[in-house]
């Protein structure tokens, strides 16, 4: 029951805070952060018992409908694990940086932003698809509200297309869902949406593409991948810091967990046959994401682009039909859920003292600000992916696994490479070196701002010097993926 109590406190959590806003902010603020930080404990707690990965390090599987066969199962491996941890990690931060910047409707704030982390926790522990599905449109509906009511100029705009995109690549899912349901019911005679008992399900080629493709296009619009990606870069810009924080760090890796946890192993045979053109996909989303973030000047709308770039090589990994390449998508997925929700913190607070996120009007600020323009240099390199620090990992697995699968395609992916170091070194001098032309004189990071970016840079620095706890706790996982994905004989080992 303790998966279900995961949920339920963030559930709880998000409506007591609506409650007592009305009568005092900094309470509502206090039960959000609190609600998180039990999650956060509890999990790593559900590590500390079972050290040593196994299939399930928690499961819950009970009745719910059973005249449609949908079930109460939920369980967590060492990939949900990993990314129940980023979730709540990021969603104290969230809640941090947002602890002065929303005053407006506080309680109602942190319940939107509460219920859409129960929903990715949902989403990370749901092994019934038809429960997955009720979880994934979860996700909408709060997010869509964070972006339309908190957000700047343009919300509506975003959060309506936001909402769009994800609704309809949402309802292609559900109907391969029921498809795929129906069609094991008419093989084994047994109506289910039970991940389990559907794994193995013998599909004809054309049908398995077609179901594929539905589960695919729902994953890659979250991902997001070219050109799905549109939602992208408007949502970024518009929503409130903790909305893209939660976008940019969570809901993305929905997309890319997805993928694995679903696609991967009920489509086998679908996947190998697709994996040339997703591979293919990766590679463009690698450098028209890093070409285009090249060519912004405003801050917030250049990660996002980062974002196209970096969930590209997560793509390329995920069908490089390797361990290895698996490997470094998951640590690619960590490490740029903090390097760029870090980054999007570092543009709230910019905006919060300089009121603009334009690149052009920075500049020099090193000399006004010296540890928030260290702080921003250290998650830029993050970003590019310099050695030492969490990303460099995930990227170099990734291409070593490519590597093995297609060579002319993982040295297309490494321009992506360049084309980061030239946005990353002109965020770096552009916005903190060089003189300060605007005379600006602005107050420094405070404790508040330093207790979330310090954690931060700590986790990127373990994960680029030390990630081998992430990848013993994921490998179990990504191992039953690879070989449900690939034929023993095919099989790719160290």
């Amino acid at each position: 029951m303790v998966l279900f109590i995961l949920i339920l406190i963030l559930m709880a959590g998000g409506i007591a805070a609506w409650l007592v806003a009305s009568r005092n902010a900094t309470a509502a603020r206090w039960i959000a952060l609190l609600s998180v930080c039990v999650d956060f404990v509890v999990t790593i707690a559900l590590w500390s018992a079972a050290p040593t990965p196994q299939r399930w390090f928690a499961e819950c599987n009970l009745q719910w409908i059973p005249q449609f066969g949908i079930r109460l199962h939920l369980a967590i491996d060492g990939l949900s694990l990993v990314m129940l941890l980023l979730t709540y990690f990021l969603g104290i931060m969230a809640i941090l940086c947002s602890w002065t910047e929303i005053q407006d409707r506080a309680g109602f704030f942190h319940f939107n932003l509460l219920w859409v982390l129960a929903g990715i926790t949902g989403v990370f522990l749901s092994m019934d698809l038809f429960l997955f599905y009720l979880f994934w449109e979860l996700m909408l509906v709060p997010m869509y509200l964070l972006i339309g009511i908190w957000g700047h100029e343009r919300r509506i705009y975003a959060a309506t297309k936001f909402f769009l995109f994800t609704q309809l690549s949402g309802l292609l899912m559900l109907v391969a869902i029921i498809s795929l349901a129906i069609i094991h019911q008419q093989i084994t005679g047994v109506f289910t949406f039970d991940y389990e008992q559907l794994l193995g399900t013998a599909l004809q080629p054309n049908t398995a593409l077609l179901l594929m493709l539905g589960f695919f296009i729902a994953f890659a619009v979250k991902l997001p991948i070219f050109p799905l990606h549109t939602w992208l870069p408007d949502a970024h810009t518009e929503a409130p810091t903790a909305g893209s924080v939660i976008l940019a760090g969570l809901l993305l890796k929905t997309g890319a967990y997805g993928l694995i946890r679903f696609v991967l192993p009920l489509f086998p045979d679908a996947s190998r046959r697709m994996a040339p053109l997703m591979m293919t996909i990766g590679v463009i989303a690698i450098l028209y994401g890093a070409v285009l973030a090249v060519g912004q000047s405003d801050l917030k709308r250049l990660v996002a682009y980062t974002s196209v770039s970096h969930m590209g090589f997560v793509l390329l990994g995920i069908f490089a039909g390797n361990e290895i390449a698996l490997e470094g998508a998951v640590v690619q997925m960590v490490s740029h859920g903090i390097s760029t929700g870090a980054l999007f913190i570092l543009a709230g607070l910019l905006q919060q003292r300089m009121h603009t996120r334009e690149i052009t009007q920075m500049g020099g600020l090193w000399e006004t600000m010296p540890s928030l323009s260290g702080a921003g240099l250290v998650f830029a390199m993050a970003s590019l992916g310099l050695p030492g620090l969490g990303d460099f990992v995930g990227e170099f697995l990734v291409l070593l696994g490519a590597y093995r699968a297609n060579v002319s395609l993982t040295v297309l992916a490494t321009l992506g490479l360049v084309a980061a170091t030239l946005y990353g070194l002109r965020l770096g001098q552009s916005a903190f070196q060089g003189p300060n032309p605007h005379h600006w004189k602005l107050p420094d990071l405070n404790f508040r701002e330093w207790a979330i970016l310090g954690p931060m840079m700590i986790c990127l620095i373990w994960l680029g010097l030390y990630p081998q706890p992430v990848l013993n706790a994921v490998r179990p996982s990504l191992a039953a993926a690879s070989q449900q994905a690939t034929p023993v004989q095919e099989i790719v080992r160290r």
